[in-house]
């Protein structure tokens, strides 16, 4: 059921009669595992991405990596628990490289994410350190290409 997983996080709008004859499956069969998966926590939401320039909204959105030392029995999972349950953190993942953790942050301007870094990010008990960049501009998002002209399908030139 991989391929039905991977279908519905390309489009979670597809109908189910359509992802049965995708796959060659039984609807009935389909829509429980859907279920199931829903209920088990594989499928955990459901998103529509939004261009929010060509909505004219202003968002302001940054990248922070966090340095964190980890915690004897817990390790990563207790600070990184911690981090997202703060509202504005979009995105948090553990990474490998100069920092532990790299969050993606939203917040109505560039004050707003300084305070939450300044407050409330910064002081989390085992963040030690951050270092903040904020997104000038979105052209690509979950596969979905934000370019006026059509021809993000074009190919590179490729050279010996």
């Amino acid at each position: 059921m991989n391929e039905l997983l991977k279908l519905i996080e390309k489009n979670a709008r597809y109908e189910v009669k359509d992802l049965s004859a995708c796959l060659a499956e039984d609807e009935g069969v389909l829509n429980k595992k859907i279920e199931d998966y829903e209920k088990d926590g594989v499928i955990a939401g459901y998103h529509t991405i939004i261009n929010w320039e060509k909505a004219d909204v202003e968002i302001t959105k940054a990248i922070i990596f966090v340095s964190c030392v980890p915690e004897r029995v817990a390790g990563y999972d207790k600070i990184a628990e911690r981090i997202g349950r703060y509202s504005e953190v979009e995105s948090l993942y553990l990474i490998s490289g100069k920092a532990e953790f790299l969050l993606q942050v939203n917040g109505k301007n560039m004050r707003e994410v300084s305070n939450f870094v300044a407050h409330k990010l910064a002081p989390t008990e085992g963040v030690n350190g951050t270092e903040t960049m904020f997104v000038l501009k979105e052209y690509k998002k979950y596969g979905v290409s934000f370019f006026e002209d059509g021809n993000d399908g074009e190919r590179l030139l490729v050279t010996p």
